[in-house]
């Protein structure tokens, strides 16, 4: 038993440097409001599915703010997907409002199934839903928001998707989580990573007992890579929900420069492996009360650290984010 973790984490290591064969299980949980790299996170995802390098099983909202469940619905519409299924927490918070309104924008302009947050599933139950039907260490969970329906899975009980608790369900069933989150901080010593703040309680729940290997694309990663303005600078894109959430997001905040990449590390890192762009080190966290997250001895967290120079990661990301629907034919 003692030996599990440091073979799963061999596993690991060998499986984000060689391409996949098989295309990745992948549920994504976002917080989709608060920030706009969640857009280009899921345009990614997409992209690697019109690739045949993922199945998306699920998207889900660790956010209850108002436009989550149908700003999903939209992007999973646009991208030809429309019944992908979509879960959201329906605790009260977090509740983080969209700031720019990038997000009502593109509600109001495309079509999307879901009208609202009520009609989305339960996180928690569509977490177990879609795991119990899934092979065995098959599924990669991919968290760019909150951990708050990650903790809930695992305090879940058994029911009538499955005869297992969350934390064994979860044990069972993913291969890996891979998250964006956590901060070294300037100094080395942490910081305060927004994802992880959120929710501490859950966060600090995540950080101790999940039971897989766990990879991290922290915060002074995506904060590097910048994206959006060759997008929004696109003539041959139009009618985007992608590209209108970046330019009505960018103008807003009259940002010229381009906005950090966050969420579409993890999602980039979580299909295609680190490589050409990224390497890793193994090390610990603690999350404190307050959410700072600071750095610990030991091996249990994969952390993600630059291979090649951010401008260079983000001309990659970003011609991924400006893939367009593929046409599907009957």
């Amino acid at each position: 038993m003692l030996m599990y973790p440091i073979l799963a984490a061999l596993l690991f290591c060998s499986s984000v440097v060689f391409a996949r064969q098989q295309p990745v299980k992948v549920i994504f949980d976002t917080d989709i409001a608060p920030d706009y790299d969640d857009v280009g996170a899921m345009a990614l995802l997409h992209a690697f599915a019109d690739r045949g390098e993922v199945e998306i099983l699920a998207t889900i909202s660790c956010n209850t703010f108002e436009t989550t469940a149908p700003t999903l619905s939209v992007l999973n519409t646009y991208f030809q997907r429309p019944g992908i299924p979509i879960g959201i927490t329906k605790a009260v918070l977090p509740n983080k409002k969209c700031d720019q309104q990038w997000a009502e924008f593109i509600v109001n302009k495309y079509p999307h199934a879901l009208q609202s947050n009520s009609e989305a599933m339960e996180a928690v139950q569509l977490y177990r839903k879609i795991l119990a039907a899934q092979p065995d260490q098959s599924v990669t969970i991919v968290s760019v928001g909150f951990f708050t329906n990650l903790a809930g899975l695992l305090n879940s009980p058994a029911d009538e998707y499955a005869p297992l608790d969350g934390k064994s369900l979860v044990a069972l069933k993913v291969k890996q989580l891979v998250s964006m989150a956590a901060s070294l901080g300037k100094d080395g010593k942490g910081g305060h990573e927004f994802n992880v703040v959120v929710d501490a309680k859950s966060s600090q729940k995540v950080f101790t007992e999940w039971p897989t290997p766990f990879v991290l694309s922290g915060f002074d990663i995506g904060e590097k890579i910048l994206t959006g303005i060759t997008l929004i600078n696109n003539k041959k894109i139009i009618n985007s929900p992608v590209k209108d959430a970046y330019k009505v997001a960018l103008r807003k905040d009259q940002n010229k420069k381009g906005r950090n990449s966050w969420d579409q590390t993890a999602v980039f890192v979580a299909v295609r492996g680190v490589d050409p762009y990224f390497d890793f080190k193994k090390m610990n966290f603690e999350i404190k009360d307050d959410g700072q997250s600071v750095p610990t001895a030991g091996e249990r967290f994969i952390y993600i650290t630059f291979k090649e120079k951010p401008a260079v990661i983000a001309k990659g990301i970003e011609s991924l984010m400006m893939h367009q629907p593929v046409k599907k034919t009957n």
